[in-house]
């Protein structure tokens, strides 16, 4: 149609398929590019960082190394105070035990020693007696204690002495203090309890209580003969 009334045309140059194509990449790249760029502003905005992030859990991983060496060295440190401990203590224990082995040496000596001191003439001095090692305890057996001591005469020994010992036991048995005499009555011609010697003589025994009675102590006396009082009195306690 012509005239005034006709429809209107326009002209356009053809592009060609692959340039759309290229510009239509182009756009999406831009709106690709535009988006990430949106994104990356709203955490950012937000407070959160990608790279900052990484960069965080890196530093995170690396103390945690460093705390695991760190840790491993003093389990190290730990195991080896603990095995010096060790033996600190055994060596504490072996120290203790010679400690007291020393000390009870060291107690031996001196009953020696005394006992030797009275075994030296001592001038013009009569002669006397004396006790040493003296010891009453209880044996494996209830009930049951031994006795040991030994009797030596001191001074100038120019006779054997000639005498007998006696034992005075206090113990406790219910309650009740109770004393009990060796010999008894009729064990006073016991050679046991018989004294005969020059320098020194051993005296040992047992003897037993009732049950469940316990001996404090036990006095022992030493008679010459011919004389009814004691020559020697002398004490100790039970252990």
């Amino acid at each position: 149609m012509f005239g005034i009334s006709a429809p209107h045309m326009a002209v356009r140059a053809a592009i060609p398929w692959y340039l759309r194509s290229l510009m239509l990449l182009v756009l999406a790249l831009i709106v690709i590019f535009m988006a990430k760029a949106t994104y990356d502003f709203g955490k950012k905005f937000a407070g959160f960082d990608q790279s900052e992030a990484d960069s965080e859990l890196k530093r995170l991983n690396e103390s945690q190394v460093k705390l695991k060496q760190e840790v491993s060295a003093l389990r190290g440190q730990l195991a080896q105070s603990e095995r010096q401990l060790q033996i600190e203590r055994v060596t504490y224990g072996d120290l203790v035990k010679q400690m007291k082995v020393l000390t009870g040496e060291n107690a031996e000596f001196k009953e020696d020693l005394a006992f030797f001191q009275t075994l030296m003439p001592a001038g013009s001095k009569d002669g006397g007696v004396a006790a040493n090692r003296f010891l009453v305890q209880n044996d494996s057996l209830p009930g049951e204690y031994h006795y040991r001591l030994l009797v030596t005469q001191t001074g100038q020994r120019n006779k054997d002495f000639l005498g007998s010992v006696q034992f005075v036991v206090n113990l406790q048995h219910d309650n009740k203090k109770i004393v009990l005499t060796l010999p008894a009555e009729s064990d006073k011609a016991d050679k046991a309890f018989k004294l005969n010697f020059r320098f020194y003589q051993r005296v040992e025994g047992t003897f037993r209580v009732a049950a469940g009675a316990v001996v404090k102590s036990m006095q022992v006396q030493v008679f010459e003969n011919g004389s009814a009082e004691p020559k020697l009195t002398q004490a100790v306690n039970a252990s």
